[in-house]
């Protein structure tokens, strides 16, 4: 029986090249009628393949002389009127399938698959659909033909392509497969997996927000990140994308696209990341960008030329909490350049935006206090500012809580900073009383001895 298969099928491989080569005109043309030159033949062969095929279905596929008697009726309709029913495509495929599972001779197996990627290759010729119909293929070719990952790679490519974001999660995931294969087969730069990872993570981004496909399209996600796990390393990723920067350093498509993976993967700490942020933001300034600029200049402690790109920052964004926070960062620079007044005068901008911002009342206690050591001539004046520090560190606990811990430390600290009780009392001073503080601190505070 299996002899028989074999011939029936080789017989079809042989018929298909024929049928190609002497109606090459006609096919192309597509001007063959949908029910052939014999519609009653046609129709008839369309259910007698229809009936056996059904039959092997019901047997979950165990059924094998149905699917034999198939062949037959089926072979009719694919030759001789192919316009007649997508089904007989999708159909043929499935046998196929099936006797390409159960074949054990190489060269046997080899010519089915290669039948099977023409009864694909007519159905797109007749139904459209190619990008759809090139998913399908590609997978098969790929799942059935490890040897054949070259054409697998090129089919798999040309579907995303062309279906883009309606792209099926089974042809995301072998494309990406066939993509690492391909380079490691023919010895490529790895800079072609980056490129289609970042490809096909557009896509499942797409089709996460839609809440119908979020789920599905989730677990490929997370299917496709393991993979490329491997790829991920900063060492890489800098490599990869160094010559593309070099090459094209005002693409800004390319430079959004280097900047996400960068940040994404934890590299954000790289030259490359700063060198592309700068150009990015030279070229599509955004509040983004400028901040960015601003934090990674801090870093590298070129605080006069963070400044530039902070305030600008200030200026772009339209959103309260992100201005706090550029004017935090900018309040600390002048912390450490020593500035107070102005380092003072950020903090309560910052203020302004995201009033119960602890952090900005912690601030403004370590200018003061940073700022005590210059204050005064004498041992009462020289120590009056830490009340005013401490008073900030109450007022920021007192105000957000998360930065409780924090503010304690500090209070514990400076209060053993202020002046002894003996010096408050030789200046004519009580505990408890209001002692305000003059220049640019300008500050009410109480008086407190040291314990």
């Amino acid at each position: 029986m299996k002899k028989y298969i074999i011939t029936l099928l080789m017989g079809i491989i042989i018929g298909y090249f024929g049928y190609a080569d002497t109606n090459l005109q006609i096919t192309t043309q597509n001007v063959i009628p949908k029910y052939g030159k014999d519609s009653v033949k046609c129709i008839t062969n369309i259910s007698l393949y229809r009936e056996f095929y059904k039959q092997w279905q019901k047997s979950k596929y165990k059924n094998e002389p149905a699917v034999i008697d198939a062949i037959g009726p089926w072979r009719e309709v694919f030759f001789n009127c192919p316009r007649a029913t997508q089904n007989a495509y999708i159909d043929g495929a499935k046998i196929y399938k099936y006797f390409i599972s159960k074949e054990k001779d190489k060269v046997a197996r080899t010519k089915l698959i290669d039948t099977l990627m023409m009864i694909y290759d007519q159905r797109i010729q007749y139904f459209g659909k190619r990008g759809y119909v090139l998913g399908r293929k590609g997978v098969d070719l790929y799942q059935l033909a490890p040897d054949k990952n070259n054409q697998a790679y090129e089919i798999l490519k040309e579907a995303v392509d062309l279906e883009k974001n309606k792209s099926k999660t089974s042809v995301l995931i072998f494309y990406f497969r066939s993509t690492i294969k391909y380079v490691k087969q023919n010895n490529l730069d790895r800079s072609l997996i980056v490129d289609t990872y970042d490809k096909i993570s557009n896509i499942l981004d797409y089709n996460i927000k839609n809440p119908k496909l979020s789920e599905k399209y989730k677990n490929v996600q997370a299917n496709i990140e393991n993979e490329f796990s491997p790829y991920a390393g900063c060492e890489d990723l800098i490599s990869i994308y160094s010559k593309k920067f070099k090459e094209t350093p005002d693409d800004i498509e390319l430079l959004k696209k280097i900047s996400k993976k960068l940040n994404n993967s934890g590299c954000n700490d790289s030259e490359l990341f700063f060198d592309v942020t700068k150009n990015l933001q030279r070229l599509e300034p955004t509040p983004e960008s400028s901040y960015l600029m601003g934090k990674m200049l801090i870093q590298k402690e070129k605080y006069k030329e963070a400044v530039d790109y902070l305030i600008q920052a200030t200026k772009l964004y339209d959103i309260s909490d992100k201005k706090a926070d550029a004017y935090y960062l900018l309040s600390n620079i002048y912390l450490k350049l020593k500035n107070y007044q102005k380092a003072r005068s950020y903090a309560y901008e910052g203020l302004k935006n995201r009033p119960n911002d602890g952090h900005f009342y912690l601030t403004i206690g370590d200018i003061y206090a940073s700022a005590a050591k210059n204050y005064g001539d004498n041992d009462l004046t020289k120590k009056v500012v830490y009340w005013a520090a401490v008073d900030k560190y109450i007022k920021a606990k007192n105000v957000d809580p998360s930065v409780k811990d924090d503010a304690n430390k500090r209070i514990k600290a400076y209060s053993a900073a202020f002046p002894s009780i003996e010096t408050i009392f030789f200046y004519n001073l009580k505990e408890g009383e209001t002692y305000e503080i003059g220049s640019w601190i300008n500050e009410k505070t109480t008086v407190r001895a040291s314990k």
